[in-house]
């Protein structure tokens, strides 16, 4: 059926006498193509997220209810999600989650919607800490937390770290916050109001600092998806001209608040992956590490390690 059909699921009017009943499969399938039409690459993700939310029930139960008529009601909150996420809102902030590491995390449009690709950066933090014996907590800084993800995974999953979680952005604080409480490691994530590492002192404190700094160049803006572009953060996706400012300043800053033999971990864009790398070369006491690869085979964590036993 057509969009634009008097009968479609959008129309806000009841489908013809004779039209087949919207259940819950018609609706995915006209939705998908609906969305596919509007710019969306995961049209047919979008439309069970999206279902859903609108029926309050876990996405995979769709799968033993395609026969199922949903109430007006549901239908009509599906109807309003839909046409703003035709309008390029994200899916995770009209639902108001997404999930990461096997975790839920609340998101609002004050932070970045969290990706794969960041959890290569908490992959590499985990391994690097548990190969580490400690009797004394770990202590690790996540700089730009944003939703919080990389801190509560970190807290979560090592039982005797304490993390610093720091943000410029207030409000990104505050989702991070609620993402710590409600994953139960609040007692052991420190939020911190900040840029970088400027209101930390400047002593040997940290096993790790760990980012996922902005470093999208300006001029890569406008390729990014029509969503990303309108609706996620500027401020924590741009980084300025190079792309790589952000991390130009928090390298220099991390060495002093490391202990020996404390690492450093950045996401990065492939794009400046060279570029990451001869910043941390230059910086005395850093170790380059071996750059860690997503599962496109792109580099995406650089590591580096403090001089030290």
């Amino acid at each position: 059926m057509s969009p634009s059909l008097p009968g479609s699921p959008l129309s806000g009017k009841n489908p013809m006498p004779d039209s087949e009943p919207w259940t819950i499969g018609r609706l995915l399938q006209w939705t998908t193509e609906y969305l596919k039409s509007h710019g969306s690459d995961s049209g047919r993700l979008d439309a069970e997220v999206l279902l859903a939310h609108a029926l309050r029930r876990p996405r995979i139960a769709l799968y033993t209810a395609f026969d199922e008529v949903p109430p007006d009601d549901a239908r009509s909150t599906f109807r309003d999600l839909v046409r703003r996420r035709a309008e390029a809102v994200p899916v995770a902030y009209l639902v108001g989650y997404r999930e990461f590491y096997s975790l839920r995390f609340h998101v609002t449009p004050s932070v970045l919607i969290p990706r794969p690709e960041t959890e290569h950066l908490v992959i590499a933090l985990l391994d690097l800490a548990r190969a580490q014996s400690h009797s004394a907590p770990l202590e690790i800084a996540d700089v730009g937390t944003g939703s919080g993800i990389i801190a509560v995974c970190a807290a979560k999953q090592l039982p005797n770290a304490r993390v610093m979680a720091i943000d410029r952005c207030r409000a990104a604080l505050e989702v991070a916050g609620s993402n710590a409480k409600t994953h139960s490691v609040a007692d052991r994530v420190e939020l911190v109001e900040g840029d970088l590492l400027d209101g930390v002192a400047a002593e040997p404190r940290f096993d790790f600092i760990v980012s996922n700094p902005p470093y999208v160049a300006d001029a890569e803006f406008d390729r990014l998806a029509r969503d990303v572009r309108e609706h996620e953060p500027r401020t924590a996706l741009l980084a300025g001209s190079r792309g790589t400012e952000v991390i130009e300043r928090l390298v220099p800053q991390a060495v002093p608040r490391m202990k020996p033999g404390g690492r450093l971990l950045l996401e990065i864009g492939p794009a400046i992956h060279e570029s990451v790398c001869e910043i941390v070369r230059a910086e005395p006491g850093l170790c380059l590490e071996e750059t860690i690869k997503d599962l496109a085979r792109l580099p995406r964590v650089v590591p580096a390690r403090k001089a030290g036993p």
